[in-house]
């Protein structure tokens, strides 16, 4: 430890330009400017009032973190912001999946830049996110190894960050809110991430609670109104059968082989209602395909994308349990007669994977979300006007699921069958398809029709 006798102190500085800790103490050791953020003037005034008494005793200061010797004890007698979440990550790790651990990663890279202290030569919140996306949020053998500039950032980051108990402060925790609500282009983040972000940080904090730094979540003290979010289905982007049927067979059209390739899977997301992830890993052996009637779709996987870096295997797509589904639990859908056909035609075309998967690259790999949308955007261009091009009608792949639900559901099939086959809880799907259950209000109209006659 480098110490020094080399004290100036100076005073408090206001900034109004920042939603947290707005006082700072200001002092100087052996030459190197240091400064610490305090959420009222008081405590920024006893500070540096410690830190006098302290020289005026003689006392050596650390010339790294500014403090005096008898300080430093009390600086680190707990875990950094930083060094917290690089444990909640980490220790999360084995039991989730890539996806989880990206979304995860994703609320810290707004979080740990935010909660620290207004140390002088600051990296850029870019360089900083960077350092936190390739290195320290990852395991020791994922790690990319960091170049000099990189380095230097990591290193402003790791003496910067607030300790951990400072997030029991109402200004340190708005602060995060405050991060968590604006996109890493300083724009307004919408009410879905902004919920998905304080969800991480209340989980964070509430494991904060079990090693005993907090007694309760202190983000429960606080008077914060969570962004309302779009939770049901916009009956806009539902299509009719036969606008489903024009658009599956516009996807034929797109391309010499992606197309073809792909038509299959999104009859699968329309006819049998599967996500997106679950068609990828649709395999034979899930399939029963009679010459006629129905047939019979037995789920077992999702193939969901995510990034390589935080996914197992090191590859883009990764075989992953069902949704909200226990390990190796299954999903039974009958499927009507068009997609039988459809798939045995495609079978016969195009046969399966090495692993048996029905949808596969000319390569044998798995098609990207990416070229998912292409093909379906550009069969939107070949069906609908320029009006329903540029509207939310079946704007994604995904919106032929959302008409398959909802058909099911005006068709009469009862709710609790159709949670089944599409893998929803009841509840969900009757809060998430509320608006797309038309021809219901004709009867109930009728119904208080003939109460108020009686």
């Amino acid at each position: 430890m480098n110490t020094t006798y080399d004290v100036k102190l100076g005073g408090v500085q206001h900034r109004t330009d920042r939603a947290t800790a707005a006082f700072i103490a200001r002092w100087r050791v052996a030459g190197k400017a240091k400064s610490k953020s305090f959420r009222t003037k008081g405590l920024a005034n006893a500070f540096l009032s410690d830190l006098r008494q302290a020289a005026k005793a003689g006392e050596e200061f650390d010339i790294t973190t500014g403090l005096p010797v008898s300080m430093l004890d009390q600086e680190s007698s707990g875990p950094s912001f930083l060094e917290f979440a690089q444990s909640y990550v980490l220790g999360r790790w084995r039991t989730l999946a890539g996806r989880t651990r990206e979304t995860e990663a994703y609320a810290l890279l707004s979080l740990i830049p935010a909660l620290v202290t207004d140390a002088p030569r600051r990296p850029s919140d870019e360089d900083l996110r960077e350092v936190l996306r390739i290195h320290a949020l990852l395991p020791e053998g994922r790690r990319t190894p960091l170049t000099a500039a990189q380095a230097t950032a990591m290193n402003w980051l790791e003496k910067a960050s607030v300790p951990m108990t400072d997030l029991g402060e109402p200004a340190v925790l708005r602060t995060a809110l405050n991060a968590i609500s604006v996109t890493f282009a300083g724009k307004v983040a919408g009410a879905n991430t902004i919920r998905r972000k304080r969800a991480i940080l209340h989980h964070l904090l509430e494991h904060a609670v079990e090693q005993k730094i907090f007694s309760s979540n202190p983000l429960d003290q606080i008077k914060w109104t969570v962004p309302k979010a779009v939770t049901v289905v916009d009956p806009r982007t539902v299509v009719n059968p036969a606008q489903a049927r024009q658009l599956l067979d516009a996807v034929a059209q797109v391309g010499r082989k992606r197309g073809p390739r792909l038509k299959a899977l999104f009859a699968c997301i329309y006819y049998a209602a599967l996500r997106p992830e679950e068609a990828a890993d649709l395999r034979r052996e899930n399939c029963t395909l009679p010459e006629s009637g129905w047939g019979l779709i037995i789920l077992e996987r999702a193939r969901p994308q995510g990034t390589k870096r935080w996914t197992d295997s090191g590859e883009t797509h990764e075989s992953r349990s069902l949704k909200h589904r226990a390990a190796k639990e299954t999903r039974e859908i009958p499927i009507p007669p068009v997609l039988v056909n459809m798939l045995r035609e495609h079978l016969a075309e195009y046969g399966t994977a090495k692993d048996g998967r029905l949808f596969q690259t000319a390569t044998g790999g798995t098609y990207s979300s990416s070229a998912h949308s292409y093909v379906w955007q550009e069969a939107r261009k070949l069906v609908l006007t320029s009006a329903q091009v540029a509207s939310s009608l079946a704007s994604r792949p995904y919106d032929l699921r959302h008409a398959a639900v909802s058909l099911w559901l005006n068709a009469g099939v009862p709710a609790p069958e159709v949670a089944k086959r599409a893998g929803h809880g009841v509840d969900v799907l009757l809060r998430v398809y509320a608006k797309c259950m038309d021809g219901q209000q004709e009867l109930i109209n009728g119904k208080i029709g003939e109460a108020l006659h009686r």
